[in-house]
């Protein structure tokens, strides 16, 4: 009864090695129709979804939901999830009674769950929605839950935060005890990573092994914070979270933090380190905003160039995003984005936006414009005061014509820019609409046009031709000046073409993709 499309192996082969009828679900030969369909779309999908189904609420999921729950798995398949989930049961509980007693489907973004899947209560953070699965009679036979793990951006978004406020606090000061009472002021506002926090001055530390910075006493970590050979020894003394892994981001985090504070200790004695301390600000800013930003998808029949350079002048993160992922039919959409402002509140709200943005176009796999629509309607019901620039574009192979179509909806971004095979190029300029998030039921429309093998779509953020000072901003058509002739560059080099052409950097963040079709096979 469990279909064998798909390729073999994995959750599928674990669906073989359930006693079926010890579960409340019975054998797969008594399953109904509902049921057996609902299971089959579960395992052909790579998003994380499982089905509760019951009043038991019997879990049957794919692979993708096998990375959320570790090693509950393989023993949560065809098993109750209370049973498996006694730690958050209190939480998810009521929701999954509710839809499956006729209530309305759930939306619930970065709600936090704490785990046992690693052999300890972990912090862990979801956005999920739970759906009722109706029989043919109307009847409510189960619960299905579309599943999305946002433990890694909210947990590096508060660190983000943290050490973005301890540069701040420790700027320009110059004397030993301000540094470390601002410094122990800001760190024990983040209970959540630093249970207990120290700064112990004096003496030598605790001798790790060899070649290392840190040493262990249990869930205590001692950090030497460097400082010049003339000044006494700083130790950090932290007491970490139990509900944590002690992964290379945590211990990462602790190394900027102890970084941040020995350039501090350091610039009090010598204002040289001043210079560094700009330098290390601006790599650590741009190295978190870069962690927040997707690697340019693999898709057949396209080539995609990535680039991010972030503003001159911003030693914090921005709101320039972009975003690309494929699906297994070769449909590709590339996503670009502007949210205001230049600081963390713009980077947490650029962060949001995305994986809504992704999370819907992947479940409902609908055109540019109605997505652009349900993001509009998410933020404005979720109470979320962002506002965005947003072009939202889907590239889709079609055997018969061997050509690539793209459709996209733009929501007061700057037009994206083709070039042809022929080295001719042009803006692909309609009417503007309002940015996301200024009305939320404002219209949206989808543009199309057929693009040949060897056409170069060009999406870019404001930065790269605005400045604050006129005189050096550029016109959009100064960037078809650019592309002009340009046919034979790869989009890699294409890429570089375009910012050396705009100069060094400047005010703004740049976000730039440009993506090259190729020939693909015809029907």
């Amino acid at each position: 009864m469990i279909s064998s499309s798909g390729t073999g192996g994995g959750v599928r082969d674990e669906y073989a090695r359930v006693d079926w009828a010890a579960s409340a679900v019975g054998t797969p030969e008594t399953w109904s129709p509902t049921l057996v369909a609902a299971v089959d779309l579960t395992l052909s999908t790579r998003f994380p979804v499982t089905l509760l189904w019951g009043p038991e609420f019997v879990l049957l999921y794919n692979d993708a939901y096998v990375q959320l729950i570790g090693d509950k798995h393989p023993a949560a398949l065809g098993a109750r999830a209370e049973e498996i989930f006694p730690e958050i049961w209190d939480q998810v509980g009521p929701m999954l009674n509710s839809v499956h007693d006729g209530g309305s489907a759930t939306w619930v973004q970065d709600l936090r769950l704490d785990l046992k899947r690693h052999g300890f209560l972990e912090e862990c953070y979801f956005t999920f929605s739970y759906s009722a699965v109706r029989g043919a009679d109307g009847e409510v036979e189960g619960v299905i839950d579309i599943t999305a793990e946002s433990t890694g951006q909210i947990i590096a978004g508060r660190r983000m935060a943290l050490l973005a406020e301890l540069t701040t606090q420790l700027a320009g000061l110059s004397d030993l005890d301000h540094v470390h009472d601002r410094a122990l002021r800001v760190l024990r506002t983040d209970p959540a990573d630093l249970q207990e926090v120290e700064i112990l001055r004096g003496g030598e530390p605790p001798a790790g092994p060899a070649g290392t910075d840190l040493f262990f006493d249990g869930r205590k970590v001692y950090l030497r914070l460097s400082a010049s050979e003339s000044a006494e020894n700083h130790t950090l003394l932290v007491t970490l979270s139990p509900v944590l892994p002690l992964d290379p981001a945590y211990l990462g985090f602790l190394r900027l933090i102890g970084s941040s504070i020995g350039q501090a200790i350091n610039r009090v004695g010598a204002q040289a380190a001043e210079r560094r301390i700009a330098i290390l600000e601006k790599e650590m800013s741009e190295a978190l905003q870069r962690s927040l930003l997707t690697d340019s998808v693999a898709a057949e029949g396209v080539q995609i160039a990535v680039r991010y350079r972030p503003a001159a002048e911003q030693a914090y993160v921005g709101g320039d995003w972009y975003d690309s992922f494929a699906f297994d039919d070769g449909c590709l959409t590339v996503a670009m984005g502007d949210v205001t402002g230049h600081d963390r509140q713009a980077a947490a709200a650029m962060a949001q936006v995305r994986n809504l943005l992704r999370g819907i176009a992947y479940t409902i796999r609908k055109p540019p414009a109605l997505i652009l629509s349900e993001l509009d309607r998410c933020l404005s019901g979720l109470g979320l005061a962002t506002v965005a620039t947003i072009l939202l574009a889907q590239l889709e192979p079609d055997p018969r014509s061997g050509r690539h179509t793209l459709q996209w909806a733009n929501a007061g971004h700057p037009p994206p820019a083709l070039l042809r095979p022929d080295g001719t190029a042009c803006l692909l300029e309609a009417i503007p609409e309002v940015l996301l998030g200024a009305v939320p039921t404002a219209p949206r429309t989808d543009h199309l046009i057929e693009l040949e093998p060897g056409s170069s779509v060009v999406l870019f953020t404001d930065g790269l031709i605005e400045r604050r000072r006129p005189a050096l901003s550029h016109d959009p058509e100064s960037l078809i000046a650019v592309l002009a002739g340009c046919q034979h560059l790869s989009p890699e080099r294409l890429c570089d073409r375009i910012l050396a052409h705009f100069g060094e950097p400047g005010e703004d963040d740049v976000a730039l993709t440009v993506v090259r079709t190729l020939p693909i096979r015809r029907a």
